[in-house]
């Protein structure tokens, strides 16, 4: 467990520009508190301790303003940047490398049993506000972008925007998230219909006679 938390410690470093020293990072980044909760409630978990676990994530909850079932399982090197509102449920699974943040839900959508929350796999960025629900499975190297409602499952390397997602973008690169730039098909659609107006407008002008 140590070295997972090591690994989670070192993901802040890695992702968040902000982290610049291990004493900070400790003290004041509550997406550290929370999956420091979590490692030692899911490990209670698994050797099936009554109530501790759900006690542990209830405080971790309070303290942090993100709640993780301590079903949960979490990879190595995960990363929560701000995290409040926050919420991942009992069954889900997510890779290594994963960044989500504020708002994300990674959640079920009913009150079905069994695997009943997302997988997500490795190297997944999950944008603000994101909502990822159902056992779905979300592949590796995808993002996510914010706000979006992501109910059917997601190939690898790809980029989702939307409600409901939509695959906007397949990449075989790495790169980060980019908030900013992220493609909107609803604007794509209105700027081709557009351009298709302008198109038939032209064709029009170019073929009418003068009598008309």
């Amino acid at each position: 467990m140590l070295s997972t938390i090591r690994k989670d410690i070192q993901a802040v470093f890695e992702r968040d520009p902000a982290a610049r020293n291990i004493l900070e990072v400790l003290l004041a980044y509550p997406g550290i508190h929370a999956i420091l909760f979590h490692r030692v409630a899911h490990a209670l978990w698994g050797r099936r301790v009554p109530i501790l676990p759900r006690l542990l994530a209830h405080v971790g909850r309070f303290l942090t303003g993100i709640e993780i079932h301590p079903g949960a399982r979490i990879g190595q090197g995960f990363f929560i940047d701000h995290g409040m509102g926050v919420l991942i449920g009992e069954t889900t699974v997510i890779g290594d490398g994963v960044t989500l943040y504020q708002g994300v839900t990674l959640g079920g959508t009913g009150h079905e049993k069994g695997k009943r929350h997302p997988t997500l796999g490795d190297y997944v960025v999950v944008g603000a506000g994101a909502k990822v629900l159902g056992a779905i499975t979300i592949g590796n190297h995808v993002r996510i972008g914010a706000n979006a409602v992501v109910i059917k499952p997601v190939p690898d390397h790809s980029t989702v925007v939307g409600v409901p997602g939509e695959i906007v973008r397949r990449r075989n690169d790495e790169d980060v998230l980019d908030h900013t730039h992220l493609p909107d098909p609803l604007t794509e659609r209105l700027e081709r219909l557009e351009q298709e107006i302008q198109e038939i407008r032209a064709w029009v002008k170019r073929n009418r006679k003068p009598s008309d």
